[in-house]
């Protein structure tokens, strides 16, 4: 039959990923770094992916193609599921709440020369400013004590390594959260975080990105949990540039 469906053009896809956890049927999946349509079965056409696609690479075209199957949908995600479930949970130290304390720093100034040096070697070994444990979206527990009246640093993970004062400007006196919208899935992100900022008392909220396009979602997530979960507090976005300078 000759219906509405997807059209992706590689050349024009980046490998963001946006399209895939847009698709609620899951018919796109990442093959060799780009967005491909598994299966027509799975396509109803009505193009959820296009607004997220960052390029332009997907369209709506009419051609013959398998029907749009609901029932072969719903197997699919049962199947997915089952498969979920199987993946042995982690128990273990390592996803144990912390709330680490952190004593400030009182400069003196220097006596002499040795005392210079030694100063300078103290710079060099700044200390970590990160409060809390675990920092990974996924493992953190929503209802941990250190979230409740907290200002919030929502991270993508890749900003610590890209920008070297990281510590000092963005996760000195916040509660740290990072995450990957492109390796996992932003649906789980908003669902997690509307649940964080429903059950806490959340001061101020923070997030901080890379430039790449993939990256975007994590603005997207955050935004929308605010809005589901209704909070209204001092918002502030920041845009990383990979060779290490703030974009905006």
């Amino acid at each position: 039959m000759k219906r509405k469906i997807i059209k992706i053009d590689k050349k024009l896809c980046n490998g963001c990923g946006l399209c895939v956890e847009a698709c609620h049927e899951r018919a796109i999946q990442m093959v060799d770094g780009k967005a491909q349509l598994v299966s027509d079965q799975y396509c109803d056409g009505l193009g959820d992916c296009l607004p997220v696609c960052p390029t332009g690479a997907i369209e709506i075209i009419e051609r013959e193609a398998d029907p749009y199957d609901q029932k072969v949908v719903d197997e699919k995600r049962k199947n997915e599921q089952k498969q979920e479930k199987k993946i042995p949970v982690c128990v273990c130290a390592g996803v144990m709440p912390r709330n680490i304390a952190r004593e400030k720093a009182v400069l003196k100034p220097p006596q002499d020369t040795k005392e210079i040096n030694n100063n300078l070697s103290d710079i060099r070994q700044q200390p970590s400013e990160l409060q809390n444990w675990p920092i990974q979206l996924k493992l953190l527990n929503p209802g941990v004590e250190y979230l409740n009246n907290a200002d919030i640093l929502v991270m993508a993970d890749c900003v610590a390594y890209a920008y070297g004062n990281a510590h000092q400007e963005f996760i000195k006196d916040r509660i740290t959260i990072i995450g990957c919208p492109k390796l996992d899935d932003n649906e789980y992100y908003i669902e997690k975080l509307t649940e964080i900022f429903q059950r806490n008392s959340i001061k101020s909220i923070t997030v901080v990105r890379m430039e790449v396009p993939c990256c975007s979602g994590l603005f997207q997530a955050v935004k929308t949990a605010m809005l589901k979960s209704e909070t209204i507090v001092p918002y502030k976005e920041v845009i990383i540039g990979i060779n290490g300078e703030i974009k905006e």
